[in-house]
């Protein structure tokens, strides 16, 4: 197999450091333990190159030999494909990843994401969109504390669909989101304990730090 080559900027601000999506590729290359190596692509001056394999000028990319795969989640679908480390064995377990990896992008980040620009902004007033994105977060929290508190990890065994789920709950953590939902909390701890996804952050944070 030939390297697979993973693209993210060539630096982002301080804020978003160990938040940046090319984190979910990462994690799941090292958890395969499948070679690959990083490019960069200006963060400021974005080429016509770069919309050319992310139409929306964000990243990351991935390129498989001539196949050059965008968004995180079928980025993660195709890693699946090429290790039995990243997908159950079973058709039911397969069946599950790919669903909780779906419910991961479209049901809680979907809420998560809105919430988190508040956040991120330092916006604290109590307006009738604020809270609404509260209440919106809050809902999928609800119904994600109850999913974990049965199971270690989403799909039976660990998969691509953990990555992007935690990934996503990670972000939530951040701000303090989780305190009221320990099982998402802990589910969060478990799988940045993982030693692929500490390489995999270390990794991302000394990439940006090297081009301050």
């Amino acid at each position: 197999m030939a390297d697979l080559v993973l693209t993210t900027y060539d630096w982002v601000p301080e804020m978003p450091r160990g938040f940046v999506r090319d984190l979910r590729v990462r994690w799941a290359l090292e958890e395969a333990d499948l070679p690959y190596r990083v490019a960069s692509t200006p963060f400021r001056d974005r080429k016509p190159e770069h919309f050319l394999h992310q139409p929306f000028g964000q990243v990351p990319w991935l390129m498989d030999g001539d196949l050059s795969i965008f968004e995180s989640g079928a980025i993660l679908l195709h890693l699946g494909e090429l290790s039995d480390k990243l997908m159950p064995a079973d058709g039911r377990g397969r069946s599950d990843a790919k669903e909780w990896l779906f419910a991961a992008i479209a049901s809680v980040e979907a809420a998560s994401q809105p919430w988190s620009f508040f956040m991120f902004s330092g916006d604290t007033e109590e307006t009738p969109m604020r809270k609404f994105f509260d209440s919106f977060l809050e809902a999928r929290l609800k119904h994600m504390e109850t999913v974990l508190a049965g199971r270690e990890w989403l799909a039976g065994t660990f998969s691509i669909a953990d990555i992007l789920m935690a990934d996503v709950l990670r972000l939530v953590d951040r701000f303090d989101g989780l305190a009221a939902h320990p099982a998402c909390r802990d589910y969060v701890a478990r799988a940045t304990a993982r030693p692929a996804f500490v390489k995999a952050h270390a990794d991302q944070m000394a990439h940006f730090a090297a081009a301050d």
